[in-house]
């Protein structure tokens, strides 16, 4: 079903995308749970494998029900296409390697979730390749790490725990002209919030299993490609088989070809399946998480127990003008963190929740904390932590679709128990 740019994203949250024609009236596409597909000639599958035709083959190459989810995705975040995988991490991992060769470099903000960062620097090194580390906000640091070996540029839309917003306008700016495409993560902030791509950004990552699944059932990630940028020849030599058979979609077309079918990141269909349902509800899912993190955070900021709060829609937060402009007034996102007087205090708050659930996931329906620098950030070491602003004495919070006041009482109980 063609949806025009009339209809409000609301609306096309839940009807993008949408083929009840070809599913004999369904409105949710149908689990086409099948290893490969039968193809009537021979010339069919010939011109399939060919790229000639669009056919399925095999799902490790495409299925009919990630297709579907595609689409969706690619008209909420205005790109051209998509390629859905196996997890958030395996799309950040075959959308940077799909850019990258040995002795390539690339500029990243300093604000970055765990398996990013290991990612990075733990197994990108291994490969001669080179992240060079600045701070996210920091506009001029970002134009003056780039060199002739750069190969693109990183952001989280809102840094994951850090909360800092960078001026995706300004970055893209600065990225296009030394020739290079700005990459995003849009997890945290989700298209209802913002739209990288139409901030200049050329390629927009999420793990699909936070917000746009949001009951924390399904595992996924997908690559959008926004179909804007060049791919000049003297940074990236290797783009010219694939510019040659897709035209603006040439970097989706290396993701998938080169990476993504090689690498067998498949995403299971019934995941593709329950992300779409997810999805009809993300509007109105962002609205209640993100009033009920700013009740949240203001609420923590009266509690004599805690130390500090850092969430964007507090007006002294530093990413607060620029999260005004970017997200234009529909809110600061869901996800917030807290600082209580040591490690100690931390674990017992954990300890004493009865409401809120402690695990290591975010953008579900329901609240969840957790204590990242003794679980997740536990293998770094202090200097890296420190870097990446994770402290003993910090909760991450990721506020759910609960009454607020619900979540406020059982936090208020923890605090003081």
């Amino acid at each position: 079903m063609n949806h025009e740019k009339k209809h409000r994203f609301q609306t096309r949250v839940i009807h993008a995308g949408q083929s009840p024609g070809k599913w004999h009236g369904a409105t949710l596409p149908p689990i086409f749970q099948t290893a490969s597909h039968l193809h009537p000639t021979a010339e069919n599958l010939s011109q399939t494998f060919a790229g000639k035709k669009t056919d399925h083959i095999y799902m490790r190459l495409t299925n009919p029900t990630n297709r579907a989810l595609e689409e969706k995705l690619t008209d909420l975040e205005g790109g051209q296409g998509a390629v859905v995988m196996s997890s958030g991490m395996a799309a950040i991992t075959n959308a940077c390697m799909a850019l990258l060769r040995a002795g390539d470099e690339f500029v990243s903000g300093n604000s970055l979730f765990m398996s990013t960062y290991l990612l990075f620097f733990n197994v990108f090194k291994k490969y001669d390749i080179t992240p060079r580390l600045v701070e996210s906000t920091d506009i001029e640091a970002i134009e003056k790490a780039i060199n002739s070996k750069t190969r693109f540029v990183y952001l989280e839309t809102i840094g994951n725990p850090k909360m800092d917003i960078p001026d995706l306008t300004r970055v893209a700016e600065i990225a296009h002209n030394n020739g290079l495409p700005l990459l995003v993560d849009n997890t945290l902030a989700t298209p209802y919030l913002c739209r990288p791509l139409e901030l200049g950004a050329d390629v927009v990552i999420h793990s699909t299993t936070k917000y746009l699944s949001g009951h924390g059932v399904a595992v996924g990630g997908v690559v959008i490609d926004g179909g804007q940028f060049s791919w000049p020849k003297e940074r990236f030599p290797d783009f010219e088989p694939f510019i040659d058979r897709k035209g603006p979609l040439a970097f989706l077309d290396k993701v998938w070809r080169e990476h993504h079918i090689n690498f067998g990141t498949s995403q299971a269909p019934m995941h593709s399946y329950l992300t779409a349902i997810g999805l009809d509800t993300l509007a109105l899912r962002m609205e209640k998480h993100m009033e009920n993190t700013l009740t949240v955070a203001q609420y923590l900021q009266k509690k004599p127990e805690v130390c500090w709060v850092n969430y964007p829609g507090l007006p002294d937060h530093p990413s607060h003008g620029i999260a005004r402009k970017l997200f234009e007034d529909k809110g600061f996102g869901g996800m917030l963190t807290f600082g209580l007087k040591d490690q100690a205090a931390c674990f017992r708050f954990i300890d004493n929740l009865q409401l809120v659930y402690h695990l290591a996931n975010l953008g579900d329906c329901k609240t969840l904390a957790i204590h990242p620098y003794s679980s997740q950030y536990i293998s770094f070491d202090d200097p890296t932590r420190e870097n990446l602003s994770i402290t003993p004495d910090m909760i991450r919070l990721s506020v759910g679709i609960e009454a607020h006041e619900d979540i406020c009482e059982d936090i208020g109980q923890a605090l003081e128990s």
